[in-house]
């Protein structure tokens, strides 16, 4: 058992943080909302008044914050001036790669082992404790993440040195946002010359065409029962959350020179479903605005 201090409980960082203290994990949490400090403390952690607060006897410090601007204010601010010599760091929030490898500078600096571990999986995969970790450090920092990280998923990867976590991170959830506007826009097409949707599924599913936005995630009601399109789009993973990632992809193209034209195209078609207010939606319900709703 270890302590292990959680910061950021939001959709993902909650259900993680409840499956490390079923992991019987003793968990110090806080985040900046007090219902999500409460929600977690109903699971059974320890609230803290601050960050530093949680930090302060930790073994293990988890983080899991919006953005890359909130990872390196509560890493410099709270984290590695108050946490306890020999204390292990795992950032799971997605941001980008050039703050993951200053933070992870910065930790190292202090002499102590860091990880950025990215999630992919969604709030049902939070939940279940099936997510995907793709992990960026050292080979000993990877050992020494994984049995922390199988508390909270399924799929451990080592991706390389600090940093590439987070760039496979942006790179699957770029590939995402691309076959899901290619999806959508094959059963639009298919609905409007007369196709059965099932029927269509049951092709595109066993053909070449297949692919997980298909065979997981349709953005059409009734073929998979567990897509968000039978529930109005109530959101696994929104909208607004897709965008950033797809953001993301768009500053590390432009920084290493790749070029991503269909990357592109799917951040400004997000942009537009986002900005006319539908940024709480599932991502998958841009099939909603293809189709002119």
């Amino acid at each position: 058992m270890a302590k292990i201090a959680f910061i950021g409980l939001g959709n993902m960082g909650g259900p993680m943080a409840a499956n490390l203290v079923k992991g019987q994990h003793q968990v110090t949490a806080f985040d900046l909302t007090a219902a999500a400090l409460d929600a977690a403390a109903a699971n059974g952690a320890r609230k803290a008044a601050s960050a530093a607060e949680a930090v302060k006897d930790a073994e293990v410090v988890v983080t899991m914050l919006p953005q890359g601007k909130h990872v390196r204010a509560v890493y410099e601010n709270d984290v590695l001036p108050h946490v306890a010599k020999g204390a292990f760091l795992i950032d799971c929030s997605t941001i980008d790669v050039d703050t993951a490898r200053h933070v992870a500078a910065l930790a190292e600096k202090a002499g102590l082992a860091m990880v950025d571990a990215p999630v992919s999986g969604g709030v049902g995969g939070a939940t279940a404790g099936t997510l995907t970790f793709m992990v960026g450090g050292s080979d000993a920092a990877f050992a020494k993440a994984r049995p922390i990280l199988e508390k909270m998923g399924k799929n451990i990867v080592h991706t390389g040195a600090p940093g590439s976590g987070q760039a496979a991170k942006i790179v699957n959830n770029m590939i995402l946002g691309i076959t899901m506007i290619g999806v959508a826009e094959g059963f639009l097409m298919g609905k409007r010359l007369g196709l059965d949707m099932k029927t269509l599924f049951d092709i595109v599913s066993t053909s070449s065409g297949s692919c997980w936005a298909v065979n997981n995630y349709l953005p059409v009601a009734g073929p998979v029962p567990g897509s968000p399109a039978n529930r109005d789009f109530a959101p696994g993973f929104t909208a607004e959350n897709m965008l950033k990632d797809l953001k993301l992809a768009q500053q590390a193209a432009l920084s290493s020179g790749a070029s991503t034209p269909m990357g592109a195209e799917a951040a400004h078609l997000f942009n537009l479903f986002v900005n006319a207010g539908n940024g709480g939606k599932d991502f998958s319900g841009i099939i909603r605005m293809l189709d002119g709703k």
